[in-house]
């Protein structure tokens, strides 16, 4: 790869710069810290492999989450008519609240909307000690007696874990005793897995468990679909539904964002599941596929052209003519205010650079925005990756299951006697993959990234201050806990996990959002100001010593 792929002044190829993120390691860390650092050399029909989903290596500072924040605050914070508990201490309440700006439309004066709410168990010394079943069991008699929801969740915290607190069997006593209450557990303790991506899957396990398949009734339309793995962030749900429901399409439910109890429970009734992130979902649409006949394919909202390419595919596989029409109708009303917002922008931004190392399918997604605006992403990766998420599923059969993997339960699935029923012939599934539409599928982040490109894995503090000292990027997206160090850099640093401000940024409306937002940014000269104070005046530095 040459220099010029990264478009600045740097001089360093992509193997020099993963040997200058490695130099500072101890030898032993460096190995195995150089499995997780990829440069993109895949030739065709090959992908390169990654180490990923492994645990991040004691005392660096990773950017991830924990299990209980991946099942608590990713999964289950967007469902607004259910109530959240957290057992444990108040310290673990962080995620208790809302955090992520994940948005709500509570629909009437009078429907119950939870999100504003913090409950937690909190765990005291005496607690620990003695157990906190008993303070559990009467948190959630007071949550019922408050609210009388339709639902009571618990999540385990990692105290909880230690001392052996039986959250499933109080949350079935309670469930017993209510009658009209569905009252379970999730063991998502922080430590339990290697990072958020275990909770994801226990979230969806017990929703899948307990939820799933409790309403035969749904919402009544001609193409009905599941949305999953989209969270409202920012209002992206709501620009979602506005595309769908313009084009005659009926969105069932969406996992989780601006999500409720009804819709979980009915979301059996879907002719077609929509995949937007695979890591935190693709478990829930494999199971419905498995028990209840529902097919699921990948899509991607996030990008004017990957939101028409995505609605095309929906059309496709309803294979009805007068929707296919609507859906080339509504592209045709949205793009023109897209494109010119683009052809304005796009003079200011053509040729400038990014990172993003985000979540999710995010660091993939967003790739597509940026490529509208004729900027190169020189370097992404994701906090919770699995390797088929940046290699795609064809890897999944070859993938070890390790001791961490083994702490989550797997759920065995098989067709309903009552509910399974194909939403199409084997014979129509094969037609339509003739025709290029592909089931249960994602080709993963890896072959969509320019050849040359950075490919990192759990990227950490030490890492992300030294990649944008070597390539000098012109924005840099990633989370909450890198924003402020990223910009006392002097590189402007968008949040992506919960946009700490804007949005929408999916669909064609979103476009636009993030277009401005991003010509805004790359543009200001404010950056080119700043100096952090280490910079000035550095105070302290150190070697590793290693006997």
């Amino acid at each position: 790869m040459t220099p010029a792929m990264f478009n600045n002044d740097t001089t360093m190829t992509a193997a020099e710069i993963k040997e200058e993120l490695l130099k500072k390691y101890p030898p032993k860390v460096a190995r195995k810290r150089a499995k997780q650092i990829m440069i993109n050399e895949a030739l065709e029909n090959e992908t390169p492999e990654i180490t990923a989903n492994v645990r991040t290596i004691p005392g660096i500072i990773t950017m991830r989450g924990c299990t209980y924040a991946g099942c608590k605050g990713v999964i289950m914070g967007p469902t607004r008519d259910i109530v959240n508990i957290t057992h444990g201490p108040i310290g673990c309440g962080f995620y208790s609240w809302l955090t992520r700006r994940n948005q709500t439309d509570a629909y009437a004066p009078d429907a119950a909307n939870y999100m504003t709410y913090c409950f937690s168990t909190d765990m005291q010394d005496k607690d620990i000690i003695f157990g906190g079943e008993k303070k559990l069991e009467a948190a959630i008699q007071e949550a019922y007696d408050l609210f009388h929801p339709k639902g009571i969740c618990v999540f385990a915290t990692c105290p909880v874990g230690l001392i052996g607190d039986d959250i499933h069997a109080v949350a079935a006593k309670m469930k017993a005793k209510f009658g009209d209450c569905n009252v379970f557990a999730f063991s998502c303790e922080g430590y339990k897995g290697v990072s958020q991506s275990a909770g994801h899957h226990i979230a969806n396990n017990q929703v899948f468990k307990h939820l799933v398949g409790l309403d035969d009734q749904g919402k009544p339309g001609k193409y009905r679909i599941n949305l999953l793995g989209e969270y409202n962030i920012g209002g992206d749900g709501f620009e979602i539904d506005r595309i769908l429901n313009k084009c005659g399409v009926t969105n069932i439910a969406t996992f989780s964002g601006n999500s409720t109890y009804d819709q979980f429970a009915s979301s059996h009734t879907a002719d077609l599941n929509a995949v937007m992130c695979h890591r935190s979902i693709n478990y829930v649409a494999d199971m419905l596929e498995t028990k209840y006949g529902i097919p699921w394919v990948k899509v991607n909202f996030i990008g004017a052209n990957a939101a028409a390419k995505s609605l095309r595919k929906i059309a496709s596989y309803f294979g009805d003519q007068e929707l296919i029409d609507r859906v080339e109708e509504v592209i045709a009303e949205e793009m023109p205010a897209v494109r010119a917002v683009a052809e304005e922008v796009r003079p200011r931004t053509e040729g400038k650079t990014a990172m993003l190392f985000v979540g999710g399918s995010r660091a993939h997604h967003y790739q597509e925005l940026f490529k509208e605006l004729g900027m190169k992403t020189i370097s992404a990766g994701y906090e919770f990756a699995h390797r088929d998420d940046y290699e795609g599923r064809q890897v999944i059969p070859e993938l070890k299951v390790d001791a961490d993997s083994r702490n989550i339960e797997e759920l065995e699935v098989s067709p309903d006697e009552r509910l399974f029923r194909p939403r199409k012939s084997q014979e129509e599934l094969r037609a339509l993959e003739s025709s290029g539409l592909k089931f249960k599928d994602y080709d993963g982040l890896i072959p969509d990234m320019e050849r040359g490109a950075v490919v990192i894995d759990d990227l950490n503090q030490y890492e992300a201050e030294k990649l944008v000292e070597l390539l000098k990027p012109d924005i840099f997206c990633a989370g909450i806990k890198e924003k402020f160090s990223i910009q006392k850099l002097g590189v402007p640093m968008k949040q992506l996990h919960s946009y700490d401000s804007g949005g929408p940024y999916a669909g064609f409306r979103g476009a636009i959002n993030f277009y401005r937002e991003i010509d805004r940014l790359v543009n200001s000269r404010v950056w080119g100001y700043l100096k952090a104070p280490w910079q000035e005046n550095p105070e302290l530095s150190a070697t590793y010593v290693w006997e």
